[in-house]
């Protein structure tokens, strides 16, 4: 299993911990990792986008936090990347773990969601397992 985590360096010192999780979730499991960190939350897609086109990568993470501001921001950022993720996954075949935590949360829900780092590495892991199946069960249909 191969694996590629993009993260926002945008509150970094909620990222690189969420890296930290994720990294060592994956090794736990097995799983090659290649780290990339990006601007923000927003550009994970198009870092995602060009690096599942390359066969040496089985699936993404994307991780990010975007915590609430003064305005509506933080939902405007949140449900367009993970509109983009959803579409980029038809697009490739391939699985991205949603690790990105938001919108509507403050900087101290942020710090308590970092955990789920760690479950969206399980998540792009097991679909990469299901994924055999799936195909398997589309051509008898």
């Amino acid at each position: 299993m191969r694996l590629v985590i993009v993260a926002a360096r945008f509150n970094a010192e909620i990222t690189d911990r969420m890296v930290k999780r994720a990294v060592a979730r994956a090794k736990e499991l097995g799983a090659t990792v290649h780290v990339v960190r990006v601007p923000g939350t927003f550009e994970i897609p198009l870092a995602l986008s060009h690096l599942l086109a390359r066969k040496e990568f089985d699936a993404g993470v994307a991780l990010g936090a975007v915590i609430k501001g003064q305005t509506e921001h933080d939902a405007l950022i949140a449900h367009a990347v993970a509109k983009a993720l959803l579409d980029l996954q038809r697009e490739t075949g391939k699985p991205i773990g949603l690790g990105i935590t938001g919108p509507g949360m403050s900087y101290k829900v942020a710090m308590r969601r970092i955990v789920n780092a760690a479950r969206a590495v399980d998540a792009a892991i097991a679909m990469v397992g299901a994924l055999p199946e799936l195909r398997r069960t589309q051509r008898r249909a």
